[in-house]
């Protein structure tokens, strides 16, 4: 059974019409109606200088965590996984020995076989820096290998081969922050008979949950890429092809309730067996929606049908915090937030029974029940 925040996407569609609006932050629009001004660059394109100061023409940031109610009109970037196109052109390998030559190291043997580092680096027991010796005899996993162009998310990857995002975590043991390499070559799981995934095979990749926002949403770093500075205000737009990465450590002073109301819905399985992965809390339209703790914003968008408005906000320590069913949403990806600061208004947007708050606290790719990290009232 997929998680809460999951759809079938044929369910999807039918259900549109019953998803109520969400009125989303100065500057994030849809696509078709503002167009993306900075579009990542081609495969063959030489690698751009990254420029993370702020515009001559941005205004002056508040850097209070404080909202101003200033509304300034940007253009919108695509959620990051929509920014940059996948071709579905892994190699299929086969299982082979490969005798080390003299003056081999391992990247040039993923080279000469075209199986991930990774991949031959666990079939042989070697770990970093990887030292190999002329002679040695290696083993190489067979399967199919994509190698990650600079800007591929992995959720792209997994929609452009028809297979779940989680099945290729497991299947190269990623591990958190799951941010790829361009050039990277990654394992695609299934099957290995060649040809382009079916339509149905692809349309079972759009079905998003939040899982597959924390693991493959960031886009592949070049070498000589770093990830993007936190934006103090929504009033500035990261492109999407920048990455955003998680604070070191989750700040002193723990978690805070993000709203005031009566939890209608909690943590785990319920009386029809379906699993909730946080609770409900029960809300007026439009009340004002805290960051449960200091954090950079990860998501923002209804990419979940589900869960309506969404915001996710990375805390550092493996720490992250959920906010769904909002009717407006306040911030932007990759904008840093403090600790009880309104990040959204809550609606009755996606799936909810009534106006209330979707909210989660996840630890890694673990959710936990939020009660348990809150204060009590």
């Amino acid at each position: 059974m997929r998680r809460a925040g999951v759809l079938v996407p044929l369910a999807t569609l039918a259900l549109t019409a019953c998803i109520p609006h969400v009125d989303r932050p100065a500057g994030y629009g849809n696509p078709p109606q503002r167009p993306y001004r900075d579009p990542p660059p081609r495969r063959d394109d030489p690698p751009r200088p990254r420029d993370d100061s702020p515009r001559e023409d941005t205004p002056p940031q508040d850097v209070s965590g404080q909202d101003t109610g200033e509304v300034t009109t940007l253009p919108a970037p695509r959620p990051a996984w929509e920014a940059r196109p996948v071709s579905a052109d892994a190699k299929t390998i086969h299982d082979t020995t490969y005798v080390v030559r003299p003056g081999d190291t391992l990247s040039r043997v993923v080279d000469r076989s075209g199986a991930s580092l990774e991949a031959i680096a666990r079939a042989n027991d070697l770990e970093s820096p990887y030292s190999i010796q002329a002679g040695q005899r290696l083993q190489i996993p067979g399967g199919r290998y994509h190698q990650v162009r600079r800007g591929e998310t992995g959720i792209a990857i997994a929609r452009a081969y028809g297979v779940e995002w989680s099945r290729i975590v497991a299947a190269n043991a990623l591990v958190e922050p799951y941010v790829l390499r361009a050039d990277q070559r990654i394992q695609i799981p299934g099957d290995t008979g060649g040809g382009t995934a079916s339509a149905s095979e692809r349309a079972q990749a759009f079905t998003l949950d939040i899982d597959d926002i924390l693991t493959g949403g960031e886009p592949a770093l070049a070498s000589n890429q770093a990830p993007a500075r936190p934006i103090a205000t929504p009033r500035r737009v990261l492109p999407s092809n920048a990455v955003v990465t998680a604070p070191a450590r989750l700040a002193s002073g723990g978690f805070l309730w993000p709203v005031d109301g009566k939890v209608v819905k909690r943590f785990g399985h319920g009386a029809s067996g379906e699993r909730n992965d946080g609770i409900k809390i029960a809300v007026p339209v439009s009340t004002p929606i805290h960051a449960a703790a200091d954090g950079v914003v990860a998501y923002v968008g209804d990419g979940i049908a589900a869960l309506g408005g969404l915001v996710i906000i990375k805390h550092g320590g493996g720490w992250t915090s959920v906010y769904g069913h909002a009717s407006k949403l306040l911030v932007q990806r990759g904008q840093s937030v403090k600790r009880g600061q309104t990040i959204a208004l809550s609606g009755d947007t996606g799936f909810a029974d009534r106006p209330e708050l979707h909210f989660e606290l996840r630890k890694g790719r673990t959710p936990v029940d939020p009660t348990s990290q809150l204060p009590r009232t």
